[in-house]
């Protein structure tokens, strides 16, 4: 008895046959695309043989498959949507200004008589963000002199940078 699943008999004793490619001559009158390249394309809503016949695709009833349907950002179905259910709170104030703050301290690796800019502090790597404005702060001792160029000073800072013999200038 045969294994199930193979052929005995005269059909299984058969050669393949050749490759018809490999005969054939090619001119302009037999060119044709790879197999499998070109796709049919599927026209929806054309009747029961065109795969998506009736309903076309779209589901049963409801807003979702009327024609024209597109629902807005954040929708959920009429139900109250996330971005209304959140509670709002602060303020944010358009005209505010933020400020990346420096100690004094910090300024003390520049060497004397150094002319300290917010471009200087920038590449240096004191301050991240180009958009922001400087504001020195007086924490910590100011061992050199230097001239400081920044956006704002604190009162205790602009002693301190006084005291040490050096100057500091408020960039607008």
């Amino acid at each position: 008895m045969a294994k199930k699943g193979t052929r005995s008999g005269p059909r299984s004793a058969r050669t393949p046959r050749k490759s018809s490619t490999s005969q054939r001559s090619f001119s302009l009158s037999n060119l044709h695309p790879p197999k499998g390249s070109r796709i049919k394309k599927v026209r929806v809503g054309r009747g029961m043989g065109s795969k998506l016949g009736k309903t076309a695709g779209a589901g049963n009833k409801g807003q979702k498959s009327r024609r024209g349907y597109s629902r807005r950002r954040g929708f959920e179905g009429g139900q109250m949507p996330l971005h209304r259910r959140m509670p709002k709170r602060g303020f944010h104030n358009p005209f505010g200004v933020t400020y990346s703050v420096l100690n004094l301290e910090e300024l003390n690796v520049f060497p004397a008589g150094e002319t300290v800019t917010p471009d200087l502090l920038r590449a240096h790597g004191f301050i991240r963000r180009k958009t922001d404005r400087i504001k020195v702060l007086g924490d910590g001792e100011l061992t050199t002199k230097l001239a400081i160029h920044a956006h704002a000073f604190s009162a205790s800072a602009k002693e301190k940078i006084s005291a040490a013999g050096g100057t500091f200038e408020v960039v607008v």
